[in-house]
Parts: C-alpha cells; sequence; structure tokens
C-alpha cells in the first residue's frame, strides 16, 4: 500500500479538475462532488487498499500476492504482466486528450463570456460540450482503461448520467438568454460527441 501516492494524486488531480471546471450554481457542485467521490475512491484504492482484486480473489480464488502495481484488474483478467503497461499507455493517451478538450474548451468559454457571446470555437464547433466529453474521457482513460475498478466501472455511467442533466439544463438557460441563435447552433452541433466526419478535426484542428 502507498497511502502517500494517493494522497498526492488525489490533490493534484482534484485541483486540476476544479481549476478547469470551476462549478458555480448547486447543479455544477452536486456533479462535481461526484467526480471528487470518484477521485478519492478510485485512488484509494489505486494505491491503497484493493478492493476489487480481494473481492474478486475471494470470489475465484486468486493470488493477490506482489507489489502495488499488481492490483490492476487487468493482469488477473488477461494473465499477462504486459497488460498493465498497455492499459497505461492506452489509458494516458485518452486522459491526455480528455484534459486538452478541458483546457480548449475553457479558452474558448473564456473569451465567449468575456464579450457576451456564444462559444462556438475551437472544440464548441464540433460539440455542445467539450469541457464534459473532456471529463469523460479523462475518467473513462483513468478508470476504466488504465485500473478498472468496480467502483469506477460502476460510477463512470452514474457520472455522465448526471453531467448529461447537468447540459441539458445549461442549454435550457442559454436559449432563454440567447434565443434562436443558441438553437440554430444546437441543431447545427451534436452535443458531446462530433459527427464521424469531424473526428479528424478534433484531434488535428482545433486550437487550444
Amino acid at each position: 500500500m502507498f497511502w502517500g501516492g494517493a494522497a498526492i494524486s488525489i490533490v493534484l488531480v482534484s485541483w486540476g479538475f476544479y481549476r478547469l471546471v470551476m462549478p458555480k450554481g448547486w447543479r455544477e457542485w452536486t456533479r462535481a462532488g461526484i467526480v471528487q467521490a470518484f477521485i478519492i475512491a478510485f485512488y484509494a484504492e489505486m494505491y491503497g487498499f484493493p478492493v476489487t482484486i480481494y473481492l474478486l480473489a475471494r470470489i475465484f480464488n486468486l493470488d493477490v500476492a506482489g507489489v502495488v502495481w499488481d492490483g490492476n484488474l487487468w493482469i488477473y483478467l488477461t494473465g499477462s504482466r504486459w497488460a498493465m503497461p498497455a492499459s497505461m499507455t492506452i489509458g494516458y493517451t485518452v486522459v491526455v486528450f480528455g484534459v486538452m478538450l478541458l483546457i480548449a474548451g475553457w479558452h474558448q468559454v473564456y473569451r465567449a463570456n468575456t464579450k457576451g457571446r456564444i462559444a462556438t470555437g475551437g472544440p464548441y464547433a464540433l460539440m455542445r460540450h467539450p469541457q464534459y466529453t473532456g471529463i469523460f474521457l479523462a475518467l473513462f482513460g483513468e478508470g476504466v482503461v488504465h485500473w478498472p475498478t468496480l467502483f469506477s466501472l460502476t460510477a463512470f455511467p452514474i457520472i455522465v448520467i448526471a453531467y448529461s442533466f447537468l447540459a441539458r439544463k445549461e442549454e435550457q438557460q442559454m436559449m432563454k438568454k440567447f434565443g434562436d441563435k443558441y438553437r440554430a447552433y444546437q441543431q447545427r452541433v451534436p452535443m458531446f460527441l462530433p459527427d464521424r466526419n469531424d473526428w479528424q478535426r478534433v484531434f488535428g484542428d482545433y486550437q487550444i
């Protein structure tokens, strides 16, 4: 167990999350609280007590002896010690792209707010809620691809649903504020995922 690593990861990831998302109303704080719980529970299990592995060990009589990194679920599912570095590489690639979307979205929202207009540039030209998509990708890359646990696999869809409801509430407010202008944007641009032909632009064309 490496509780120091858990504490450092929780503090750094939480700081980055609140720095980029910056919740305002109680609805945003409620959703942020769910993500915060995800962060705490995830890193506590990753570096601390591997609840998922020990539960599966009791059910399937797995051998859980080894270092902290042997608590990775992919090692037990595949039987290969290469599974963890492979899942780490793929997972953190997804995480980095999610964080890039968060940062790019934050810049666009800041610029739009200072000018009193709708954010439609950068990733907002391809999806209406790139910051939430960034959160989904970051949590998926870390908590599903890299280091899946029973908690992260259960919490991830709950977080997606919670932020989907929040996004719809925000869009109702935007329509009240900008009227037909936002309604036209809403009809033109997908909510969370860009159109199939726009994926290349997501990876290559938008500016942070």
